[in-house]
């Protein structure tokens, strides 16, 4: 097959580039580099890599009608800074509107979105969350730029009439993550710095327990529409950052702070995976821990430059 991936060199569109190249199939991928990073991709034969916007329409088009991809992984999103609202709004949502005139025009088979659980809002109405929740609910908007251009980004690809899927995820970590609590807690602890962690829980992913659907989704695994990718459990952030200090093998002289969560997070978002479970035949087999020491080598061994977060932050 042929594959475009959005946001290729990111977290997720990497890895997941490697394991389509490692199966055989052609894949290029649009990045701007804004988040991913050079070097999470490794020069291939079938893989060609076009540096640029997703939000320039003329990019896009060139791509999809010389590439002539059989499907599409969108991926791409911006995050990098929270009061940036025209970024994200170019990126998110022009960015995915290009994506998808561009994927009709193609004909393509089918186009895998990855969506963020922050869709329901900061109050959930049921915990956990079944597909049947509405979107935003009590009057919060998700809480920021990025939930509510991600989720925009949702309703055209539903609109387009293409055949979709929407993977809603928990919170995905693993070799190559830049964002969220995990490559905060490696970098600041690896600098001998004060480490805090948020009073919220977080239902984590493995990223290769997420490829794994994705991988089926491409073989035509799934039916149009959305699905949850979660564990279906979830865990403290301070359990994370035991595990991280394990993973270190760190002795510390006191434990860690606990902050109060900040007004644009949410306690805990945990998914209802049972939909995905049963329509993919698939549930997660990576232990937390295991997981985190996997992460941790791979930020041994490429290190952490920068890290990145949707939230605004309360404190340093």
């Amino acid at each position: 097959m042929k594959i475009l991936i959005t946001g290729g060199a990111g977290f997720i569109g990497s890895n997941l580039t490697d394991k389509l190249l490692a199966q055989g199939e052609q894949v290029l991928v649009i990045d701007n580099y804004a988040t991913g990073r050079r070097d999470n991709l490794t020069p291939h034969k079938n893989l060609k890599v076009v540096e640029g916007s997703i939000a320039d329409q003329r990019l896009v088009q060139k791509c999809f009608a010389e590439f002539g991809p059989d499907q599409v992984v969108h991926a791409a999103a911006a995050y990098k800074d929270p009061d940036n609202w025209v970024e994200d709004t170019m990126t998110n949502i022009l960015g995915a509107v290009n994506i998808v005139t561009a994927a009709k025009k193609a004909g393509i088979k089918r186009l895998i979105y990855f969506q963020t659980s922050l869709c329901y809002g900061l109050k959930p109405l049921e915990q956990p969350i079944t597909l049947k929740h509405p979107l935003y609910s009590g009057g919060y908007s998700g809480g920021s730029s990025y939930a509510i251009s991600k989720t925009a980004a949702e309703l055209y690809i539903e609109l387009s009439g293409l055949d979709f899927i929407s993977f809603r995820l928990a919170n995905a970590y693993g070799p190559r993550n830049l964002s969220g609590p995990l490559p905060t807690f490696y970098t600041r602890l690896t600098n001998k710095k004060p480490c805090f962690v948020m009073d919220t829980r977080r239902d984590f992913i493995f990223i290769e327990d997420l490829l794994a659907v994705v991988i089926k989704a491409l073989a035509g695994r799934g039916e149009k529409g959305y699905y949850h990718v979660s564990s279906g459990s979830d865990y403290a952030i301070k359990e994370l950052f035991d595990a991280t200090v394990k993973a270190l093998d760190l002795k510390l002289e006191k434990e860690v702070e606990v902050r109060p969560r900040s007004q644009d997070d949410v306690f805990t978002i945990l998914l209802d995976p049972a939909k995905t479970n049963r329509d993919f035949d698939w549930q997660t087999s990576t232990p937390l821990e295991t997981g985190i020491k996997s992460t941790i080598e791979w930020y041994k061994k490429y290190g952490v430059s920068q890290t990145f977060t949707h939230l605004k932050q309360d404190g340093k």
